[in-house]
């Protein structure tokens, strides 16, 4: 199970950190992915973490400002992120995976985890 928590009314330039908190597996041993979905468009990659920690992967439209990164000891993932733009305003997703093909190109798509959060509303205001 996983639960997203976090989001808020921001304005643009400013900053907010989601987190992920995860329970009922070992989710230390997945790849932990955020997602996000504005109203009328399909859910869209924003950034992953490897199980350990030590890569990351980030949709161009967020590189640079959102930083991902976890704590297995708390089984909790967190997204960072700064210079917020209104165009950043949807309800973001955390979701976790284990396929070797998240670590060969797949990260990006969202069928390739098995489970997710609720999700979290982000409005950044202009």
């Amino acid at each position: 199970q996983l639960q997203a928590f976090g989001g808020g009314l921001v304005q643009a330039g400013g900053s907010l950190r989601l987190s992920c908190a995860a329970s009922g597996r070992t989710f230390s041993i997945y790849a932990m992915g955020w997602f996000r979905q504005a109203p009328g468009k399909e859910r869209e990659f924003v950034g992953t973490i490897s199980w350990s920690g030590g890569s990351t992967y980030y949709a161009d439209s967020v590189k640079g400002r959102f930083t991902i990164s976890r704590d297995n000891a708390k089984n909790t993932v967190y997204l960072q992120m700064n210079s917020l733009k209104p165009e950043d305003t949807a309800v973001y997703y955390c979701a976790a995976g284990r396929r070797r093909s998240i670590y060969s190109g797949g990260y990006y798509l969202p069928a390739e985890y098995d489970y997710w959060g609720q999700g979290t509303q982000v409005t950044v205001s202009s």
